[in-house]
């Protein structure tokens, strides 16, 4: 007996696609409300830790007592160590607003914020790096090698002439996106290696190098090559900007920046303009690494040039700060750090938390 075949309706895959994308969209939903309700929890028990022990003489081993009792009642639950107690009063001191759950730092993961807490001692400073983590989608290791690498001091500082070539809010949203000094330090290689070596290394470590350039780069090609009247020119890394829709020419020089660099990156860029870039795509931007540059020669070489193009270093042996040989970690600083991991360890904060880490 032959089986009777069953016809589905002709639009029943975009409807499950659709029923796919609300069941996703629904548990993100539950996810992020789940995780503010517990940011709001700690900051409220840190809140009433802060203010009783302004109120009366609460010393740690009270902590020690909560934290027993806490463990006892909620065997089934992390996070109630006393550690992590001391992480919930600093949390609440350090956002001593009660209306925390309109602050960006709710929507982040607990161990995040532990890592704001630990790493930063500047309320601004955490504030710019919370909002990059969630418009980002960092996890834990790339907000900590984001802090560690001093991303406030970097983003937005390459020489450009985006002002004078771009329309606003454009030129402003582009010249933010660039950074100076670029950190390829994680290549391996030393002060001499060469431009190819350099770009050979760095397509090879491309997730690390889409992560120091940051949040919406996607790699197109290496030497991509262009044509121009049967002559043949080899671009070093060409990308796409997924926020600025414009395409980003990166030329390499293992050589101080000299005013002809930026002529030659301008003439890339009028070929990438006329033979790659679609017509709803933005102008095509240029970086330009160099192993140095002089500031103010590079904003001269680019008053002159009718493309945008930025100017930034790039550094493959990092220098160690000034303070590092005489600011060597005290006892108290690296049982501090144990004390974090030992916090983070305890939330069972596992790789799955980083599966929407964007480079």
């Amino acid at each position: 007996m032959s089986q009777k075949k069953v016809t589905f309706p002709t639009d029943y895959a975009d409807w499950l696609i659709d029923i796919k994308r609300r069941v996703v969209a629904a548990r993100q939903r539950a996810a992020l409300a789940a995780n503010a309700e517990l940011i709001q929890l700690y900051w409220q028990i840190g809140h009433e830790l802060v203010q009783r022990q302004k109120s009366a003489n609460w010393g740690d081993k009270v902590l020690d007592r909560l934290a027993s009792d806490l463990r006892e009642a909620f065997p089934e639950m992390k996070g109630f160590s006393r550690a992590n107690l001391k992480f919930m009063r600093a949390f609440a001191q350090a956002w001593p607003d009660a209306a925390i759950g309109q602050q960006v730092v709710s929507q982040l993961p607990w161990g995040h914020n532990v890592m704001l807490l630990t790493k930063l001692k500047d309320t601004a400073q955490r504030l710019y790096y919370a909002e990059r983590a969630l418009a980002g989608g960092w996890s834990r290791a790339t907000l900590e090698v984001q802090i560690r690498n001093r991303l406030h001091e970097r983003q937005g500082q390459a020489v450009t002439n985006f002002s004078a070539r771009l329309p606003a809010p454009h030129s402003e949203l582009a010249h933010e996106t660039l950074k100076d000094p670029y950190l390829f330090d994680f290549l391996g290689l030393g002060d001499d290696a060469h431009e190819r070596e350099i770009e050979n290394a760095l397509v090879r470590h491309i997730t690390k190098f889409l992560l120091e350039l940051g949040s919406g780069f996607a790699f197109i090609a290496r030497q991509y090559r262009l044509e121009v009247n049967g002559n043949e020119f080899f671009i070093d890394l060409l990308f796409y900007h997924t926020r600025l829709k414009c395409y980003v020419v990166v030329e390499l020089k293992a050589t101080a920046f000299k005013p002809e660099h930026a002529g030659q990156l301008n003439f890339y860029l009028t070929a990438v303009d006329r033979q790659v870039k679609a017509p709803d795509d933005k102008p095509t931007i240029g970086l330009l690494l160099c192993k140095t540059q002089d500031r103010l020669v590079a904003e001269y070489a680019l008053s002159g040039i009718d493309k945008p193009i930025g100017v930034a270093e790039y550094q493959l042996v990092r220098a160690l700060p000034e303070t590092f040989a005489t600011n060597l970690p005290t006892v108290e600083e690296l049982e501090s750090e144990l004390a974090e991991d030992a916090v983070i360890r305890d939330f069972q904060i596992t790789d799955a938390d980083d599966e929407g880490d964007k480079a």
